[in-house]
């Protein structure tokens, strides 16, 4: 499945139990359509100690959500956007801000 975010964008929640919050992309799954953001989807997970020493204990992480649900935020206008796609004159493909039309970085 082609996602329209990316590892290290910033996005906002649209809908959910976390609606209008913001974070950073920190793993895309496009198998299952899912993205990981970080502060985002916060769950807990009871974890038995594995080696002599180690803790268990509960532990809260961050769970994946459908990427539907988040928007790309635009660095320049700062605003929640959708995204185009662009083909510059050197043949490189961009994606862009369909609010302002300024060009994402992408690494």
């Amino acid at each position: 499945m082609k996602m329209h975010i990316k590892k290290g964008d910033m996005v906002q929640v649209m809908s959910g139990v976390d609606k209008n919050k913001k974070g950073k992309v920190l793993e895309v799954i496009p198998s299952e359509g899912k993205v990981l953001v970080e502060g985002i989807a916060m769950a807990t997970k009871h974890t038995k100690p594995r080696r002599q020493g180690e803790s268990g204990g509960i532990v809260r992480q961050e769970a994946p959500i459908y990427a539907s649900k988040v928007m790309h935020i635009c660095a320049k206008c700062g605003k929640p956007t959708r995204i185009g796609r662009k083909v510059l004159e050197n043949g490189d493909k961009v994606r862009v801000c369909k609010n302002c039309n300024e060009t994402f970085n992408d690494k």
